[in-house]
């Protein structure tokens, strides 16, 4: 493929919409070249969200790719494997950490360190313009929803906190993978919830990221929810364990996120919840829902309070009706 740009990303959801900015400005600095992207089959519904792709190649993770290509950009990482296979295309221009001269830096927010690779090869790129488009799909609107499944163990809080906050806030529901069903179960379950509340398993990634684009807020772990509710600004509460938000989290300038973190790293591959992420609490997650609609990013006719009676007894503030008592924490 002559005259292309290929910019190799074979990651998660997550990852996708942290290269955003980094794509945009390739579609920029190279306006009359087809731009490929190299990702998993399972994120194609969303790459046309973008705005800057024009061709997909289908590739697992840590794939290798064919073809002909000017330029290639190892969006990947910085590891010898991932420069090699975009080496291997022998393009007219190689961009990757290290191997073009671009030193990595560890504790570097994954946004503008992508965005640092191509503006240190001359390429303009806005580390702000993560803004995409909600996608169309017949889902529900206005509601309050609770992710409780993460890639990695370490990175997953406990059922039973989510359980309790998602007693406290209103008209909840449950997401998660295929995987992650019986969980989302489990929290409904304990939640006092529905069975038709549980959407783990039941949505596309298309329907997906509707939803949380049109949530009325979104509470989730450091996974790539978060990353979806920055692109739609939905406001949201990220619970960061081994990981800092200052690598990736949300941009500490979009006040309709709040991201918790106790202030310990850890191993974010390990097999178990981190003890940073322990150390967050319900309460800490409430509070932090409570500052969003103070602050008038919560999506809802009526502005939600929480707070704990002497009895123990969580009762929901609502500006049209009064008090309710939502249940034992």
């Amino acid at each position: 493929m002559t005259g292309a740009v290929l910019a190799y990303r074979t990651l998660g959801l997550g990852d996708l919409f942290t290269a955003v900015p980094a794509l945009r400005g390739l579609r920029r600095a190279f306006p009359d070249r087809d731009l490929v992207l190299a990702t998993p089959s399972w994120l194609a519904p969303l790459v046309d969200l973008i705005d800057a792709v024009d061709r997909l190649r289908v590739t697992p993770e840590r794939g290798s790719v064919t073809g002909r290509f000017d330029v290639a950009v190892n969006l990947h990482g910085r590891g010898p494997q991932s420069t090699q296979i975009v080496a291997d295309v022998e393009p007219g221009r190689l961009i990757a950490f290290d191997a073009s001269g671009v030193e990595w830096r560890a504790d570097e927010h994954e946004v503008h360190r992508w965005c640092r690779l191509l503006q240190e090869h001359g390429i303009a790129c806005d580390p702000t313009d993560l803004d995409v488009p909600i996608p169309h799909a017949d889902v529900a609107r206005g509601v309050t929803v609770v992710h409780v499944g993460a890639k990695a163990p370490a990175r997953r809080w406990v059922p039973a906190r989510f359980a309790a906050v998602a007693r406290a806030l209103p008209d909840v529901v449950i997401t998660g993978d295929d995987d992650e069903r019986p969980t989302a179960e489990r929290v409904a379950a304990e939640a006092g919830l529905s069975d038709d509340r549980v959407l783990a398993g039941r949505v596309d990634l298309r329907e997906f990221a509707a939803l949380v684009g049109h949530a009325r807020a979104v509470v989730t772990g450091d996974t790539g929810v978060q990353h979806l509710a920055t692109a739609f600004r939905t406001p949201s509460v990220v619970l960061f364990g081994p990981v800092p938000p200052s690598e990736w989290g949300p941009p500490p300038e979009r006040t309709e996120h709040i991201a918790l973190w106790a202030g310990r790293r850890g191993d974010p591959h390990g097999r178990r919840t981190d003890p940073g992420l322990l150390a967050i609490g319900v309460e800490d997650v409430l509070a932090a829902y409570e500052t969003l609609a103070d602050r008038g990013h919560v999506r809802d006719r009526f502005v939600h309070r929480a707070r704990m009676r002497d009895d123990g007894v969580r009762r929901t503030f609502d500006a049209n009706d009064g008090e309710r008592p939502r249940g034992k924490q």
